[in-house]
């Protein structure tokens, strides 16, 4: 179980053992078989597949720096932009929420609605007899780079097929393609399943996520050395973290003051537990075919551009470095994507 993703991050194995917990990684990519975990990879040149993930980073032009490069990093906000706030998608018309309760039934428990901004007003606007534009959809994808912490202290990609030991220190960090919501489901030795990311201890509770500005887990400026990193433990265990991301907040799941809010009512229910439905669902998607493509660019250090965009916020330029792992969805329908680490510390 994780307790504080990002602040505090622990496994714990039936509550016998407090602290931490990593683990060899084998990195099993949605498009798992529901049986014996075979991928199931839809084909296509990995060229394709990272050049249609890459090719909605700006221009190096276009990219913004930071207004005090040498300031403290400030973890970039990751709740909802107001205007995005202020219209409810049809995930989000319910005003009630489903989480699992410690009996293993469902319990939904009203919502507060979201408050009105201002009055209600006329706005004139002027007709276009133009036709719409149409825009097509785009396929949403994943970037997956994994770093370790090399003997002078450097961030150094890592290979996640390594077999690692006691003592290695691992951060993942994540991009997408578009903007979204980004989920993490925890389950340890194929127990219950725990969301751990939206967490109302980081981020204000908030999982909204910009195109290609990446989201570091656990996050390098955390207060303390061993906030900073998953640290691998003399424990054997398998570790298996979901990464859920959506074009859509998933449906009965509080984010941001719901979240918080909830949790501080409830304390014995969070981290939260999805519903069997929800669960159901997630496992679904994992049946769903993803384009891999895999970089063997390892060993090398965390740039100061990969840094600064993953703790202040800013956009990857197409000239900065690339993901190692990028997975796209085949269908540009396809609204969620699911991904899997698994953890296992031998």
């Amino acid at each position: 179980m994780i307790t504080r993703m990002g602040l505090d991050l622990i496994f714990k194995r039936g509550g016998m053992r407090g602290t931490i917990m990593l683990f060899g990684l084998a990195l099993v990519l949605a498009g798992l078989a529901a049986s014996g975990l075979v991928p199931t990879f839809a084909q296509e040149p990995e060229g394709g597949v990272r050049g249609a993930f890459l090719t909605t980073r700006p221009k190096p032009v276009e990219k913004s720096s930071p207004s005090n490069p040498s300031g403290p990093a400030v973890r970039p906000s990751r709740r909802r932009p107001k205007a995005i706030q202020a219209k409810p998608s049809s995930m989000e018309a319910s005003a009630t929420i489903a989480v699992k309760t410690d009996t293993g039934s469902s319990a939904r428990t009203q919502a507060k609605p979201p408050s009105s901004t201002g009055a209600s007003a006329t706005v004139a606007v002027k007709a276009d007899s133009s036709p719409p534009t149409k825009t097509q959809p785009q396929r949403i994808g994943l970037g997956v780079t994994l770093y370790t912490r090399d003997a002078n202290g450097l961030s150094v990609r890592v290979d996640p097929t390594r077999v690692f030991r006691g003592g290695d220190k691992v951060r993942a960090v994540l991009e997408t393609n578009a903007d979204g919501y980004l989920y993490i489901f925890n389950t340890t030795d194929g127990g219950k399943p725990l969301m751990i990311y939206p967490n109302p201890e980081l981020d204000e509770g908030g999982n909204y996520i910009q195109a290609h500005v990446p989201i570091e887990i656990p996050s390098s400026v955390g207060n303390e050395e061993r906030l900073r990193w998953l640290t691998f433990d003399k424990y054997a265990g398998a570790e298996r973290l979901f990464f859920v991301f959506t074009r859509e907040p998933l449906p009965l799941v509080p984010l941001e003051d719901d979240l918080i809010n909830y949790c501080k009512q409830n304390q014995s229910k969070c981290p939260l537990r999805p519903t069997d439905e929800l669960w159901s669902r997630i496992q679904t998607e994992m049946n769903v075919p993803l384009q891999v493509a895999k970089a063997e660019r390892f060993g090398k250090a965390q740039t100061a551009v990969e840094h600064q965009a993953s703790t202040r916020g800013i956009g990857l330029s197409k000239d900065d470095p690339e993901p190692s792992v990028v997975m796209m969805t085949v269908s540009a329908n396809t609204a969620i994507l699911v991904a899997m680490l698994e953890l296992v510390h031998k």
